[in-house]
C-alpha cells in the first residue's frame, strides 16, 4: 500500500532516544525544555510562550480554557475543520459556530469568518489546510479590530510562513501537533504557544495538575518541606515528556529536508496532472506564503469522487479526504447552517499521498492510476 502520511524517523532519532534511556529520566525534563526554547526561536517567540504538550488536541482545550469561555459565548471556525477544534469549544460550555471556506483552498477567507460573527462571538479558530496559510494575516487584522481572540490551528503548518512569520504567530494562541502523521513527529505531542506571557504561565500550570509551583528538589522549594504543593487552580496532565522531546528536537533541526522533500512531491504532482482536464490540482500559493505541504488535494466530478477513491484503494493506493464538515456531523447538525463551499469541498476533493517516503515512482504511479480511474468514468467532466 502507498501511505497517505508515513513518518519519517531514523537512526538519528534513535541515538536521541538511546541519550535519554542512559541519562535514566524520561519525564518531563531538560530535554523537554530544550525542545520549548528550539520551537520557540523557530517561530520566533519567547521560549517561556510556548509549552509542549501531548497533543495537538491538548493544545487546543488548554487555548481555549484559558480563554475563560462560558455558555452563552460562541467561537467561530471553519466548518472544514478536525473535530478536535469543535469539541474543545463545546467542552468550555461555548458554542462553535461554523463559517464557509473557499471551495479550491479549503481555507476561509476575512469574509468568510466576518459574516458568522456576531454580539457573542469571544474567539475565532481557524485551520491552515494542509499547511497553507490561508488569508491569516486579515483575518488576524479583522479579530484585533473587533477585540476577538484568534487561535491558530497550526497543527500541519510547522513550517509555514508568511512574509517571513511564522504561521501559528499571528494571533493569541496557537498550537502544533507532532503526532505519527504530522510533518514532524514525536509518536505523539504538540505544542501550545500563548502570547501574553501572564495567560502563558497559567496555561502551563493547567497543563500540569494546576500546580504553581511542582514539589521536588529540581524546583525552588515551597518551604522546608518540599514535597509539598501549591495548587491554586484545578488542571490536569498534559506535559510532554523528555523521550518524545528528544525525538522532536530531532525532527525540528530535520524540517528543512523533510518540508524540501515533500514540496519535491508536490511539484511532481502538478508536472504529472498538469496537463489532465480530469481534476482539479492545489491552487498556487499567494506571493509570500510559504506552506509545509502536508495535503495534496485533487478536485474532480462529486458523482466520481467516491469511485476513484475506491478504484485507487483496489490498485494499493491510500487516498482520504479531510476534513469532513463539521456542521454535518450528528453532534455539532443544525439545519440551519448551510455553507455551499464547505459542502462542495467536500464532495469534490481526495487527498492523494504525500510523505517523505515516497519516491518519484511512486508520486508517478499514483498520478497515473488517478488518470486511468478518472478517465474510465466521465473522461469529459473535470
Amino acid at each position: 500500500m502507498i501511505n497517505l502520511f508515513q513518518p519519517q524517523v531514523g537512526q538519528e532519532e534513535l541515538g536521541a532516544v538511546a541519550e535519554v534511556f542512559d541519562s535514566h529520566w524520561l519525564g518531563h525534563g531538560p530535554r523537554t525544555k530544550a525542545f520549548e526554547a528550539s520551537f520557540a526561536e523557530h517561530i520566533g517567540v519567547e521560549a517561556e510562550q510556548v509549552i509542549f504538550i501531548n497533543s495537538g488536541t491538548a493544545g487546543l482545550f488548554l487555548a481555549l480554557e484559558s480563554l475563560d469561555l462560558a455558555a452563552g459565548d460562541e467561537v467561530v471556525l471553519p466548518s472544514c475543520s478536525f473535530v478536535a477544534a469543535a469539541n474543545a469549544i463545546a467542552s468550555t460550555g461555548a458554542r462553535p459556530v461554523f463559517c464557509d471556506v473557499d471551495a479550491r483552498t479549503l481555507n476561509p477567507t476575512a469574509e468568510d469568518i466576518e459574516r458568522a460573527l456576531t454580539p457573542r462571538t469571544k474567539a475565532v479558530i481557524v485551520l491552515h489546510y494542509g499547511g497553507c496559510p490561508g488569508d491569516v494575516v486579515r483575518i488576524a487584522r479583522l479579530c484585533r479590530e473587533r477585540g476577538i481572540a484568534l487561535v491558530e490551528d497550526a497543527a500541519c503548518a510547522p513550517a509555514s510562513r508568511v512574509d517571513g512569520k511564522a504561521v501559528g504567530s499571528f494571533g493569541d494562541l496557537a498550537m502544533w501537533s507532532f503526532d505519527a502523521m504530522k510533518v514532524m513527529v514525536t509518536g505523539d505531542g504538540g505544542m501550545l504557544y500563548v502570547r501574553d506571557p501572564e495567560r502563558a504561565a497559567r496555561a502551563r500550570r493547567l497543563a500540569y495538575h494546576g500546580l504553581a509551583q511542582a514539589s521536588g528538589f529540581g524546583y525552588a522549594k515551597v518551604s522546608h518541606r518540599w514535597w509539598e504543593l501549591d495548587v491554586p487552580e484545578i488542571g490536569r496532565r498534559v506535559i510532554g515528556n523528555d523521550l518524545t522531546a528528544a525525538i522532536g528536537s530531532v525532527q525540528l533541526r530535520r524540517l528543512p529536508e523533510l518540508v524540501g522533500r515533500r514540496r519535491e512531491i508536490v511539484e511532481l504532482y502538478d508536472r504529472e496532472l498538469a496537463d489532465f482536464d480530469g481534476v482539479r490540482t492545489p491552487p498556487a500559493l499567494p506571493e509570500g506564503h510559504e506552506s509545509s505541504y502536508y495535503f495534496y488535494w485533487v478536485q474532480m466530478h462529486p458523482e466520481i469522487r467516491d469511485e476513484v477513491a475506491s478504484e485507487l484503494y483496489a490498485a494499493g493506493i491510500y487516498t482520504t479526504f479531510r476534513y469532513a464538515p463539521l456542521h454535518k456531523v450528528p453532534a455539532y447538525h443544525s439545519e440551519d447552517q448551510v455553507l455551499p463551499e464547505s459542502d462542495r469541498a467536500s464532495g469534490e476533493t481526495l487527498c492523494l499521498p504525500l510523505h517523505p517516503g515516497l519516491d518519484d515512482d511512486d508520486v508517478r504511479t499514483v498520478a497515473a492510476a488517478l488518470r486511468k480511474a478518472v478517465e474510465a468514468r466521465h473522461p469529459d467532466r473535470g
